[in-house]
């Protein structure tokens, strides 16, 4: 009987459950689901692991912390150049990739123009002077950074603000995390940024609910089944202000230092990287639903637009995303 036992369990495999742990961070929440075994680690010993990953992400690289490395390289002068983590110099690199293929419509040194125009701090909205704005382009521009060794320097009076790729770099560092510790099954959402992977028990796949953009409600557009990618939507529907019937949204064109005005009022994007569907769904928001749409073909991007049209939307899918969406790849 023990013999007969063993034998079953060893074709059947040990059983499995979906896990959950939530947490705060990066001034959110995190939700984590994975498919555990008697051979995986407890829920509370990787709620440990991933608040002591995020702890020290932000320890680094929250500029709401006026000590951590971000904080203090914000604050040299031009012609500085400081050691910093390597979660730092990851992220600068991937945003000088993005900065340079989309021709300069990803950028994270912002933070003047988010401040002038009253996104950032204790300031009110306002459509601020040109002068003003002129002044305020002056102190932005990702081309003014470079990365020597382990240092980051500036020709400018830059600051950096990561928080258009730090959530989805960090999703993608703690599903790596769970892969090392024997998970293979999982959806991992920081601060509305996630990637999910494997099947649940049964053999269904890790689906999400893709928002409708409405300002006053949260609705569900579709559902999507997610195997192996990460999913970022960006849009001009949860922090814009109107003024004279035109809205501004917290999306800005590095160009002209103004917040983005289209008809794009979302766009989803599915990469195998949550860090760079992050960052290409800001690209394509700022591209708008022309240039977007065209450089979302051009770089073969699983994307979903959904554009403004009188009192409605209307949805635009790239063949890629279209592809995913039914299962197909």
């Amino acid at each position: 009987m023990a013999a007969l036992a063993a034998l079953l369990a060893g074709c059947f495999g040990p059983t499995e459950q979906v896990e959950e742990i939530y947490g705060t961070t990066m001034g959110s929440t995190y939700s984590i689901k994975w498919v555990g075994n008697e051979h995986t680690p407890a829920p509370q010993q990787i709620k440990q692991q991933v608040d002591e990953m995020l702890e020290a992400f932000e320890e680094i690289a929250s500029t709401w912390r006026p000590h951590s490395q971000l904080s203090r390289f914000n604050a040299a002068p031009a012609g500085s150049c400081m050691e910093v983590a390597q979660p730092i110099l990851d992220l600068v690199q991937l945003a000088g990739q993005l900065h340079e293929q989309s021709q300069g419509s990803f950028d994270l040194t912002l933070g003047p123009l988010m401040r002038l125009w009253g996104f950032h701090g204790d300031g009110q909205p306002q459509i601020p002077e040109e002068q003003a704005i002129s002044e305020a382009l002056q102190r932005v521009g990702h081309q003014h950074l470079s990365v020597r060794g382990q240092q980051l320097c500036k020709e400018r009076a830059l600051e950096l603000d990561i928080s258009g790729l730090a959530a989805g770099y960090m999703v993608d560092e703690v599903a790596e995390r769970l892969i090392a510790s024997g998970i293979q099954s999982y959806m991992v959402e920081l601060t509305g940024e996630l990637k999910a992977d494997g099947v649940k028990p049964g053999g269904s796949p890790w689906r999400i609910a893709v928002e409708e953009p409405r300002d006053e409600s949260r609705v569900a557009q579709l559902v999507l089944p997610l195997r192996g990618y990460g999913v970022s939507t960006s849009g001009d529907y949860r922090n814009y202000f109107e003024q004279q019937g035109q809205r501004y949204s917290h999306t800005f064109d590095p160009a002209s230092g103004k917040p983005v005005l289209q008809d794009l009022a979302a766009v989803t994007v599915l990469h195998p990287s949550a860090a760079w569907a992050d960052g290409l769904s800001t690209v394509l928001l700022v591209k708008g639903s022309e240039q977007g749409w065209a450089y979302a073909l051009e770089q073969d991007l699983p994307a979903l637009f959904v554009i403004r049209q009188g009192d409605g939307f209307v949805s635009r899918s790239t063949p890629r995303f279209t592809a995913l969406q039914q299962g197909e790849e």
